[in-house]
């Protein structure tokens, strides 16, 4: 006999803070259904539900609560705010979650609230200015170039990336993520968080959560965003007339060249001179554009997420030869199979493709040459000329003359720098990747309250990469190349294809067995587990030249020249390597008062020597909540308070396979060793004190402060043995010892008690680095610019130090009393105008004694400021960050203001030393030296800086759709604009950039977005 069920009955109410403040976007679960709503700006909200069913409502910040209907058509709820939703937290940490009040360790978790609201590419970009002591840097703005991460400060010559967990599986890389499927961030930076990764830990570790379906509600999510973007922060260079005045003082000024025969005097009137400014022609209107579609729900047995999403960006040189576009789709599926077993896939599939083009002031320095070309020569030949082509068009060398001998070729004197415009439109260089990267786990819970878990869990990472570069040959005849190529143009001569392939792939095999319980006041967990790892990358490449077609369907490795051994290469690679590891981790707390944490890794690899396979990382840690005992209960504005301390090892395996290996070269008929080897190669190994202390006040504010000590130990370096072993390459040992301490600081404020809500937060990070010991054999590392040794930071610029400009000859024999000029006995070769370098032993010769350290390229300080806020259906998110007390090499301030050869130059030149008191910063502009071809002060530069990241402004009709379109449950509108402005004194292109030596990098340009996110 079926009996009748009562119908569903419509339930009105509203959700309440505890002061009376409505809540908006407070969540309406249908408790075991998947039936749902949100509260609108007056916290109200309408819902269909059975008569005796039950309402779930949240709130983030707030204590859920559970209503029964009871035949009800209206309710009012009031919600009381966590007791400390902080410390409630699950964080992700080494192969388990913890509560964040069980944590002693240095720990960080990303807002992601924060992050969200960054349209970026790459999920590195997210992290910038959201975490104390994480410096997130672009290497430059072009796409697809990569980001630098870097934990508390730099600890090795090697790779200073950190180690990444993407959904508990090893990666060394994470631009192939989405950065809207990211669930959460865990940066782990002391000893006692890291140490469960053991030998790749001592970078620091970023523990990265996907997004998953949540049971109860399925939904249709469609994000879209189009932006545009434009170069900012360019240098003013010189017009076409300032040129030429510059280049007839510079004449006048070089010492035996005549004024009478000055030619840029006699060419100052000549009608074929153009008036180009080569970086307006260069930089154009760039675009991003990206699309999102994600499905996701489940039931109390099986969840599912399902996300396919497609990015790309057209930067801003012209052509478009500077593209990147990524298409990804993900798949995430949880299963119940009974109440003790539980299964689970996450698997990514992504196409990255984009085109290379030399960002970083390489060759062939597209923005470098936009910087130095003269702007007397125009972009195109007239369509007149006789060498001009319908295929190449563009200008080379200065005022050609078909290579005329006779008639002078081309005219030298204005410098024969490339086209920037040609070498932008016959760059062609392309790189594909595919990758697959996931993981398949099982877990079982033993015992009646399934307090024992078992896991296993097997990942992949496999990426297979194509790269194809086709060299053009384009530009004037100079006469050079050889024989068979003479008569073609001087770029690129002959044309050439350089075509590689590889496949790379690391499967990761994880077994964990966890232990939680409690027993009245004693909580304890305990975990044990193994991990093997193996990897192999296999890469073979060809190229050849002197293609008869260039045709795109000729540019295949076939269609090229096979006459010549010269006119062929080939090459073909293999590196493995393996690692096993057993680790445990045991955590105990009392009472919610007393921590302590230990763990242990112990990991063997096979890319050390054979008597050094096994390392071991031990950490403990220990934490007090003061806020927890009773001579604290009077003080009710007082959430929580603790004391955290830490000390550990970590490792750091991140270098070059076979380095401890001997290595052998035929000679002939012979084998004779090339490298000896090093049996008793190891880890370099980081050894970390951390001290900490948190606060909440009145569940609002919350303070975090780190201080720590990081000394890292027996770091590798290439060390040359004694003459008598022979002529042999340098040795690997594990010798150096670098160290870096400082201070971490997190503020944050939030009031979500009225109408408008609102949190503010700031992060600052110190960092002293230091190098600490090289070898004996080896007392100092000599660059081209800069220099290591102990007692200064890593990669210190070395050089002279400028002074001053010489103003008169009186000065220069002064100062320069002990330096005899060949040419003339009784004088000094420096003359008035000329850069005065320190004599730091005053023995009136400047020589190499004389170069010192002149700056530190490793940041003293960096911060972020977040600001977000909400009214109604507004909501507002700002975020600044920077950089303090950082150093770069601008090496296009050494070509543009100080060079001697006939480029052009800054504006700052038309302030140059012109006669005695008239400047005492910018030498004399001369084709003779004048100072500026030694390395010296004066081109480092403080790239201190503050940036406006992003500014977005968005608006949700949540409230309106509510009753209007029951199907959408919003739709939110935003703009948002990126590196809006930046506050720097660095006069080079972008100060964020990477490099230490800044050769012509390609800026980060603004950007302004419109986009729109509907949930169905």
């Amino acid at each position: 006999m079926l009996r009748a069920q009562n119908p569903d009955i419509r339930v009105s109410g509203t959700v309440l803070s505890a002061s009376g403040s409505p809540l908006q976007y407070a969540s309406i679960q249908v408790k075991r259904t998947t039936r749902g709503t949100t509260t609108d700006s007056l916290g109200k909200f309408s819902i269909m539900a059975p008569p005796s069913g039950t309402l779930v409502i949240s709130y983030a910040g707030y204590q859920p609560q559970e209503v029964q209907v009871a035949n009800q058509s209206a309710l009012s709820i009031v919600l009381n705010a966590a007791v400390d939703s902080s410390m409630s937290d699950v964080v992700v940490v080494g192969y388990t979650t913890q509560r964040r009040n069980s944590i002693s360790g240095a720990l960080s978790t990303v807002n992601m609230e924060n992050t969200e609201v960054r349209r970026v590419a790459n999920v590195g970009q997210m992290l910038q200015g959201q975490v104390p002591g994480l410096n997130v840097t672009s290497a430059t703005g072009a796409p697809g170039d990569g980001i630098d991460i870097k934990v508390r400060g730099v600890g090795t010559i090697g790779s200073t990336s950190p180690l990444f967990v993407v959904d508990g599986i090893p990666a060394t890389d994470i631009t192939f993520l989405n950065p809207t499927d990211i669930a959460s961030m865990s940066i782990l930076r002391d000893a006692s968080a890291a140490a469960m990764y053991g030998s790749r830990s001592a970078n620091g570790v970023i523990v990265i959560t996907t997004k998953t379906g949540k049971k109860g509600r399925n939904s249709l999510d469609l994000n879209y965003f189009r932006g545009i973007q434009q170069a900012g922060n360019l240098p003013k260079m010189l017009n076409g007339r300032q040129y030429m005045a510059k280049m007839e003082e510079s004449w006048n000024n070089t010492i035996g060249y005549s004024p009478s025969n000055n030619p840029y005097t006699a060419d100052k009137n000549r009608s074929d001179l153009a008036n180009t400014n080569w970086l307006d022609e260069l930089f154009e209107t760039g675009y991003s554009q990206n699309v999102q579609l994600s499905a996701s729900g489940g039931s109390d047995k099986v969840q599912y997420l399902l996300s396919g999403t497609y990015y790309q960006e057209n930067g801003i040189v012209v052509f478009d030869n500077d593209k990147f576009r990524r298409l990804t789709f993900r798949t995430n599926i949880n299963a119940s199979l009974s109440d003790r077993l539980r299964v689970g896939t996450n698997i990514q599939l992504g196409n990255t493709a984009f085109s290379r083009i030399s960002s970083r002031g390489d060759a062939p320095g597209i923005i470098r040459h936009a910087l130095i070309r003269p702007p007397v020569i125009p972009v195109y030949k007239d369509p007149s000329d006789p060498t001009w082509k319908a295929r190449d068009p563009f200008t080379d060398l200065p005022f050609y003359k078909n290579n005329n001998l006779a008639a002078g070729g081309w005219e030298s004197e204005y410098e024969y720098t490339s086209n920037p415009i040609a070498l932008a439109y016959f760059t062609n260089d392309r790189v594909n990747n595919l990758k697959t990267f996931g993981n398949f786990y099982a877990e079982y819970g033993f015992l009646k309250n399934q307090a024992l878990k078992l896991r296993t869990n097997v990942g992949i990472d496999l990426t297979m990469g194509h790269s194809k570069k086709f060299n053009q040959n384009f530009g004037d005849d100079n006469g050079g190349g050889e024989d068979a190529d003479k008569g073609l143009g001087r770029q690129n001569r002959p044309n050439s294809l350089d075509e590689a392939r590889g496949e790379e792939y690391a499967v990761t095999w994880n077994n964990t067995l966890n232990y939680s319980t409690r027993i009245n006041k004693h909580s304890i967990s305990a975990l044990v587990g193994t991990e093997y790892i193996t990897y192999r990358s296999d890469n073979m490449g060809g190229s050849r030249r002197r293609f008869e077609y260039s045709d795109p369907s000729f540019q295949y490795l076939d269609y090229g020249s096979d006459g010549s051994v010269t006119d062929m290469r080939s090459s073909g690679s293999a590196i493995e390597s393996t690692l096993f590891s057993v680790f445990g981790s045991a955590t105990y707390m009392y009472d919610s008062k007393y921590m302590l944490t230990a763990n242990l890794r112990a990991d063997a690899s096979s890319r050390f020597g054979p008597n050094n396979r096994w390392g071991y990382f031990p950490s403990v840690s220990a934490g007090w909540r003061i806020s927890e005992e009773s001579f604290m209960k009077s003080a009710k504005w007082l959430s929580d308070l603790r004391l955290r301390a830490s000390v550990g090892k970590l490792g750091n395996q991140q270098f070059e396979d076979y380095q401890w290996q001997q290595l052998m070269r035929k000679v002939g008929d012979d084998y004779v060793i090339a490298r000896y080897g090093n049996p008793d190669l190891k880890w370099e190994s980081t050894t970390q004190t951390n001290f900490g202390a948190d606060i909440t006040i009145a569940r609002k504010l919350s303070v975090s402060v780190d201080y720590f000590i990081k000394n890292t130990s027996d770091i590798l370096l290439p060390v040359n043995l004694p003459l008598s072993t022979g002529f042999v390459d340098p040795t690997y040992i594990n010798a150096a010892k670098v160290s870096n301490k400082g201070i971490e600081l997190a503020i944050n404020y939030k009031n979500y008690d009225n109408a408008f809500k609102y949190a503010l937060g700031a992060n600052l990070a110190t960092v002293t680095n230091k190098v600490e010991q090289l070898h004996p054999n080896l007392p100092v590392r000599v660059g081209d610019y800069w220099r290591d040794q102990p007692g200064t930071p890593l990669g210190s610029f070395y050089g002279y130090v400028m002074e001053g400009i010489y103003q008169n000859t009186a000065e220069v024999q002064q100062h320069l009393f002990n330096t005899l000029n060949a040419g003339a006995p009784d004088h000094p070769r420096e003359q008035p105008g000329d850069i005065r370098f320190k004599d730091l032993d005053n023995n009136g010769v400047i020589d190499d004694k004389d170069r010192t350290f002149i700056g530190n390229p490793v940041p003293k300080m960096t911060y972020g400021v977040t600001m977000s806020g909400s009214y109604k259906g507004f909501d507002l998110n700002i975020l600044f960050q920077g950089i303090q007390d950082v150093d770069k090499f601008n090496e296009m301030k050494k070509i543009t203001d100080y060079d001697t050869r006939p480029f052009n130059h800054s504006v700052r030149t038309l302030e140059a030393w012109n006669g005695e008191g008239s400047s005492n910063s910018t030498p004399r502009s001369t084709f003779s030296d004048n100072g500026s071809s030694r390395m010296s002060s004066i081109y480092i530069e403080d790239a201190s800086y503050m940036r406006l990241k992003n500014v977005e402004l968005g608006y949700s009709f949540r409230s309106l759709l509510g009753k209007a379109v029951p199907q959408i449950q919003n739709l939110r509108v935003y703009v948002s604009a990126q590196n809006l402005f930046t506050v720097t004194q660095y006069k080079g292109l972008d100060p964020e950039s990477t490099d230490s030596r800044d050769m012509g990098t390609y800026p980060l340009a603004k950007s302004f977005i419109f986009g729109v996110n509907m949930t169905f």
